[in-house]
């Protein structure tokens, strides 16, 4: 592989993506309000922000069914 394409604009396209994608997911983890998430990430529509960077993990999921089986204790 050529030097000269590790830094083509493909290259450095997709390594901007990778990093605005890690950083909105990141801060959505640490529980930042969406909508300055979405003014982080630049995204005109909150529902783009939502719908590709809020992934449910595993504790999310975990708290959240805790939540609802209280109301049937």
């Amino acid at each position: 592989m050529k030097v000269s394409h590790l830094h083509s604009n493909h290259c450095a396209s997709r390594r901007t993506h990778d990093l605005r994608h890690s950083t909105a997911t990141l801060l959505l983890d640490l529980g930042a309000a969406p909508h300055i998430v979405r003014e982080i990430a630049g995204h005109s529509d909150l529902q783009v922000t939502l719908g590709v960077y809020a992934h449910a993990s595993a504790e999310e999921k975990r708290k959240a069914l805790t939540q609802l089986s209280k109301l049937f204790q």
